[in-house]
């Protein structure tokens, strides 16, 4: 899951990683700034409590699995909602569950124009057709699932190829 690059510092545009959110640069597949994105994490906590797990899985879901962030843009963004007084932590088992405080409710509703756009921009993809970069993201998700799911099976491996080669034909001969 996780790439190391010797001597790569930076993420190069063409070793995509796994729909993490990366912060800076602009290069990875990034849906949101981290400053947007806790308007969308406090949102889904405002919707129902939840734990991190839950909020990285409804992302998902609600992007229709075009882009999935990090625990590691995850799990700081919502320590930070709870050092900002926006959301209460208690213990559920060996998980923190997060609730919306008053004060993060309240934030919600002075940003109320911003949290909605945002919250609109998490179907976007799938419904507006997506950047290139997020349905290439899809489709190999769709293709590696397809290709592992149950025994393996010859024939189906052979539609998925006829099919990429398809696509790849059909794109080449676009104008």
């Amino acid at each position: 899951m996780f790439h190391f690059f010797k001597g790569h510092h930076h993420f190069h545009p063409h070793m995509h990683g796994h729909g993490h959110h990366r912060g800076g640069g602009g290069r990875g597949p990034k849906m949101f700034d981290s400053g947007a994105m806790r308007y969308v994490v406090l949102q889904l906590i405002a919707e129902k409590p939840r734990h991190g797990y839950e909020i990285i899985k409804e992302l998902e879901q609600r992007t229709g699995g075009s882009y999935t962030p990090s625990p590691g843009a995850i799990y700081p963004l919502m320590a930070m909602l709870y050092d900002m007084g926006h959301v209460s932590i208690s213990q559920d088992g060996a998980k923190k569950l997060h609730t919306v405080t008053p004060e993060g409710q309240a934030f919600l509703d002075e940003n109320r124009q911003m949290v909605d756009a945002m919250m609109a921009r998490l179907s976007e993809p799938a419904e507006a057709g997506g950047d290139l970069r997020s349905l290439m993201h899809a489709l190999k998700e769709a293709v590696i699932k397809r290709a592992r799911d149950g025994a393996p099976d010859e024939t189906r491996l052979q539609h998925i190829r006829a099919i990429l080669r398809k696509a790849a034909d059909d794109i080449n001969q676009l104008d």
